[in-house]
């Protein structure tokens, strides 16, 4: 948790419908929390100090840009992304199982490898779309590496996650959050329990 940041709708995980909400029931998390939200935030900004800033808080994200800009490889993003794009829709759909998840860990892992190589071959400085569709696939190979590698481990059927080879979910073992944390050395999985209030579970049946 990081005191002072507020989020609202799909992004803050407040679990409002299951692990698979209907289509456009996420007005009701965007209304409703983001009322909750903005209110909250405007308390407490009221109540504290402006935190000091790092010595270089924009560092990291420069040391990014000109890295994409001076690299000498000649991997293209278009090419990882339209393979990452591939891979995630074939193994990290609805529909999975163990051996298409491992497979696009495996693949996801490769495509972050190769995208060590890429650069931008537009190197303007004003509206640069190569440069922030490059910034933002770095992004999203991080996230499909986190979802695929929460999914494999994830031995159940829950909601939008069917696991052909555990069709059945699991309320013994599974009725948690999944949590993940990514740094250098990989990615490490947590879990959080669910709170159960007023609804408790049920499976779905027609």
């Amino acid at each position: 948790v990081l005191p002072g940041l507020y989020a609202a709708g799909e992004c803050a995980c407040v679990s409002v419908h299951g692990a698979n909400r209907l289509g456009t029931n996420s007005l009701v998390d965007l209304i409703v929390f983001g009322k909750h939200a903005g209110i909250q935030a405007a308390e407490y900004a009221n109540g504290v100090d402006f935190q000091p800033l790092p010595q270089d808080p924009t560092g990291l994200s420069r040391q990014q840009i000109e890295k994409l800009y001076s690299g000498s490889g000649k991997e293209k993003a278009v090419t990882i992304g339209r393979e990452l794009k591939k891979v995630m829709f074939d193994d990290v759909g609805v529909f999975r199982t163990a051996d298409g998840l491992h497979a696009a860990v495996e693949k996801v892992k490769e495509l972050r490898d190769r995208f060590q190589h890429v650069r931008v071959s537009d190197t303007g400085k004003i509206f640069n779309m190569d440069l922030l569709n490059t910034w933002e696939l770095s992004n999203m190979l991080d996230l499909a590496l986190v979802t695929a590698l929460a999914a494999e481990a994830r031995t159940e059927s829950r909601g939008g996650h069917a696991r052909e080879d555990f069709p059945q979910r699991d309320d013994a073992n599974w009725l948690k959050h999944s949590l993940a944390w990514l740094d250098d050395q990989g990615v490490r999985l947590g879990y959080k329990p669910v709170v159960i209030t007023n609804y408790v579970p049920k499976e779905r049946v027609y």
